[in-house]
Protein backbone atom coordinates (compact mmCIF):
# COMPACT_ATOMS: atom_id res chain seq x y z
CA UNK A 1 0.00 0.00 0.00
CA UNK A 2 1.53 3.52 -1.18
CA UNK A 3 2.05 5.82 1.99
CA UNK A 4 0.06 9.20 2.00
CA UNK A 5 2.45 12.49 0.83
CA UNK A 6 1.09 16.08 2.85
CA UNK A 7 -0.33 16.80 -0.70
CA UNK A 8 -2.24 13.70 -0.72
CA UNK A 9 -4.14 14.98 2.87
CA UNK A 10 -4.30 18.59 1.32
CA UNK A 11 -6.55 17.13 -1.16
CA UNK A 12 -8.82 15.37 0.92
CA UNK A 13 -9.61 17.63 3.54
CA UNK A 14 -10.19 20.00 0.78
CA UNK A 15 -12.39 17.73 -0.89
CA UNK A 16 -14.05 17.37 2.69
CA UNK A 17 -14.47 20.77 3.40
CA UNK A 18 -16.38 21.65 0.11
CA UNK A 19 -19.07 18.67 0.75
CA UNK A 20 -19.45 19.65 4.10
CA UNK A 21 -19.94 22.90 3.02
CA UNK A 22 -22.24 22.01 -0.09
CA UNK A 23 -24.19 20.15 2.28
CA UNK A 24 -24.54 22.36 5.35
CA UNK A 25 -23.33 25.83 4.73
CA UNK A 26 -25.18 28.30 3.90
CA UNK A 27 -25.56 29.67 0.55
CA UNK A 28 -27.56 31.49 -2.45
CA UNK A 29 -30.24 28.19 -2.95
CA UNK A 30 -30.79 24.59 -2.35
CA UNK A 31 -31.16 21.51 -4.23
CA UNK A 32 -33.34 18.78 -2.78
CA UNK A 33 -32.73 15.23 -4.59
CA UNK A 34 -35.53 13.25 -3.97
CA UNK A 35 -34.14 9.48 -2.65
CA UNK A 36 -37.05 7.57 -1.20
CA UNK A 37 -37.40 3.95 -2.01
CA UNK A 38 -39.32 5.08 -5.44
CA UNK A 39 -36.59 7.48 -6.05
CA UNK A 40 -33.83 5.39 -5.50
CA UNK A 41 -35.25 2.64 -7.45
CA UNK A 42 -36.03 5.29 -10.37
CA UNK A 43 -32.44 6.14 -10.65
CA UNK A 44 -31.59 8.94 -7.49
CA UNK A 45 -28.35 8.14 -6.84
CA UNK A 46 -27.16 8.52 -10.27
CA UNK A 47 -28.64 12.31 -10.13
CA UNK A 48 -26.92 12.77 -7.27
CA UNK A 49 -23.97 11.86 -8.49
CA UNK A 50 -24.42 13.65 -12.00
CA UNK A 51 -25.47 16.76 -9.70
CA UNK A 52 -22.16 16.26 -7.24
CA UNK A 53 -20.10 16.14 -10.63
CA UNK A 54 -21.60 19.25 -11.86
CA UNK A 55 -20.93 21.16 -9.01
CA UNK A 56 -17.06 19.76 -8.93
CA UNK A 57 -16.37 21.15 -12.63
CA UNK A 58 -17.57 24.50 -11.59
CA UNK A 59 -16.41 24.75 -8.44
CA UNK A 60 -19.19 26.78 -6.94
CA UNK A 61 -19.75 26.35 -3.05
CA UNK A 62 -22.96 28.35 -2.31
CA UNK A 63 -25.21 25.84 -3.23
CA UNK A 64 -26.59 23.32 -0.34
CA UNK A 65 -27.29 19.90 -1.35
CA UNK A 66 -30.18 18.05 0.98
CA UNK A 67 -31.87 14.60 0.32
CA UNK A 68 -35.70 13.87 1.43
CA UNK A 69 -37.86 10.76 1.27
CA UNK A 70 -40.61 10.57 -1.09
CA UNK A 71 -42.24 13.95 -1.98
CA UNK A 72 -45.57 11.82 -3.53
CA UNK A 73 -45.13 11.68 -7.35
CA UNK A 74 -43.74 8.40 -7.68
CA UNK A 75 -44.52 7.95 -10.74
CA UNK A 76 -42.44 11.28 -11.58
CA UNK A 77 -38.82 10.29 -10.36
CA UNK A 78 -36.58 10.54 -9.97
CA UNK A 79 -36.69 14.37 -9.32
CA UNK A 80 -35.30 17.45 -7.57
CA UNK A 81 -36.34 20.59 -5.90
CA UNK A 82 -34.44 23.62 -6.98
CA UNK A 83 -34.52 26.46 -4.84
CA UNK A 84 -33.02 29.70 -5.21
CA UNK A 85 -33.42 32.73 -3.31
CA UNK A 86 -35.87 35.13 -4.42
CA UNK A 87 -37.46 32.73 -6.90
CA UNK A 88 -40.23 30.19 -6.21
CA UNK A 89 -39.01 26.41 -5.98
CA UNK A 90 -38.99 24.51 -9.15
CA UNK A 91 -39.66 20.62 -8.72
CA UNK A 92 -38.52 18.85 -11.65
CA UNK A 93 -39.61 14.53 -12.56
CA UNK A 94 -38.67 12.31 -14.85
CA UNK A 95 -34.62 13.08 -14.24
CA UNK A 96 -32.24 11.76 -16.29
CA UNK A 97 -28.42 12.50 -16.05
CA UNK A 98 -28.64 14.47 -19.36
CA UNK A 99 -31.77 16.26 -17.78
CA UNK A 100 -29.78 16.79 -14.54
CA UNK A 101 -26.60 18.58 -16.67
CA UNK A 102 -29.36 21.37 -18.48
CA UNK A 103 -31.16 22.22 -15.22
CA UNK A 104 -27.69 22.65 -13.52
CA UNK A 105 -26.63 24.35 -16.39
CA UNK A 106 -29.61 26.49 -17.18
CA UNK A 107 -31.48 26.98 -13.81
CA UNK A 108 -28.89 26.12 -10.86
CA UNK A 109 -26.03 28.22 -13.23
CA UNK A 110 -27.94 30.63 -15.28
CA UNK A 111 -31.22 31.32 -13.36
CA UNK A 112 -33.41 30.06 -16.29
CA UNK A 113 -36.28 27.89 -15.83
CA UNK A 114 -35.84 24.37 -17.68
CA UNK A 115 -40.06 24.22 -18.26
CA UNK A 116 -39.57 20.55 -20.22
CA UNK A 117 -39.35 19.08 -17.16
CA UNK A 118 -41.01 20.65 -14.58
CA UNK A 119 -43.90 19.19 -12.37
CA UNK A 120 -44.64 21.83 -9.56
CA UNK A 121 -43.39 25.31 -9.38
CA UNK A 122 -43.87 26.90 -5.95
CA UNK A 123 -44.87 24.36 -3.02
CA UNK A 124 -42.09 24.21 -0.76
CA UNK A 125 -40.26 27.04 1.01
CA UNK A 126 -36.00 27.74 1.15
CA UNK A 127 -35.60 27.19 4.93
Amino acid sequence: MAKLKVEDLEKIKNKTRKMTNIREGAGRGKITVHMGTCGIASGAREIMSTLLDEIDKTGIDDILIKTSGCAGFCSKEPMITVELQDHPPVKYGNLTPEKMREIFKKHIMGGEVVNDYILVVGSERMG
